[in-house]
């Protein structure tokens, strides 16, 4: 629906009041006239077209005119609210920021891999909130719960290793996911917990953790990133502040794992390549659809480029006729 944010200069079109009446004044003047004493030789002679012509290029150039006020009026497509059938759910990523998750047996990290992974799965959320969580030797809330995914694909870009105490608390990451998720209005709650290790530190023990999600319905998706065998990881830093790395055997307590994705009803996975942990998100993608009622607004908009085109169009046609067909010499 259209709406001017000036309606009260459509008075300007009074202005065609005068250029009708000079109009029509100037061509009985201007026409030449002869006098003769009959003109019954005429008669039934038709009207050359230019002269229909002309006619026709002053009703351009009232278009045009009409076409400007129009504009000075400022057409404008008007605020609406939709509704609309979506999936949508509350969603929270832990992620795993331990020195180990620069393991080498992901190109080029295991962490680099994972934020790719999570990236692409938040871009594909256009409805739901989601939060990010940090876990290493204690956790930390790097983005709350947001549909804004813009800024999650921004912080997960931000997010790097030794931001945390080394160590892997996932008790901690799980506590304050649920933190974060308890209280969304959504139906489904769901933590997506990535780590590359066993819980070797922190306040809350993981099982501990899994039984409260569980009181609040939360599910959690437990993945455990790591190569089958060894794997390149990082032991110390050279004088010139590059990370040496050694080939030691991968562990990850899946025991675990999957008692904590179990109690909650969720799903434990393995990704033992970067393909894997795609398609893994893929698969909770899938998993974790709920629908919901959401409603759009849509804003305000100036919508006077076709009134402009329309202002050249008939200007152009107006020139063009009236220095070619209709030029005439004084």
């Amino acid at each position: 629906m259209m709406q001017m944010a000036h309606p009260g200069l459509l008075w300007l079109f009074l202005l065609y009041v005068p250029m009708i009446a000079w109009y029509v004044y100037s061509w009985k003047r201007n026409e030449p006239t002869m006098q003769l004493s009959t003109t019954e030789a005429f008669d039934g002679l038709p009207s050359s077209w230019r002269v229909w012509f002309k006619h026709l290029t002053f009703v351009a150039l009232l278009g045009a005119v009409g076409c400007l006020i129009i504009i000075l009026c400022r057409p404008q497509t008007h605020d609406s609210w939709a509704t609309s059938d979506v999936e949508g759910t509350d969603i929270v990523v832990a992620m795993d920021v331990s020195t180990s998750m620069l393991a080498k047996d992901f190109r080029p990290n295991r962490l680099e891999a994972a934020k790719d992974v999570a990236t692409k799965f938040v871009t594909g959320r256009d409805h739901d909130n989601i939060g990010l969580v940090l876990f290493a030797g204690e956790s930390f809330t790097q983005v709350p719960m947001t549909m804004d995914n813009a800024m999650l694909v921004n912080a997960i870009h931000e997010v790097k290793t030794g931001v945390l105490e080394d160590g892997t608390a996932i008790g901690d990451g799980i506590a304050t996911a649920i933190n974060r998720i308890k209280d969304g209005k959504a139906v489904s709650r769901s933590i997506i917990l990535l780590t590359d290790g066993s819980n070797n530190t922190g306040v809350v023990a993981p099982l501990t953790a899994a039984e409260i999600a569980k009181q609040y319905s939360i599910k959690i998706y437990t993945i455990g990133v790591g190569s089958n065998g060894n794997a390149p990881y990082p032991v110390a830093i050279d004088f010139a502040g590059k990370i040496q790395y050694q080939t030691m055997p991968v562990v990850i307590d899946e025991n675990t794992l999957r008692k904590i994705a179990s109690t909650t009803g969720g799903k434990y996975f393995r990704a033992t390549s970067k393909s894997t942990l795609a398609g893994i998100f893929k698969e909770i993608d899938s998993l974790e659809k709920t629908h919901l009622d959401v409603q759009r607004f849509s804003h305000t908009e100036d919508n006077y480029m076709p009134w402009a085109w329309a202002l050249l169009a008939l200007l152009m046609f107006y020139l063009v006729g009236r220095y070619t067909v209709l030029r005439h010499i004084p």
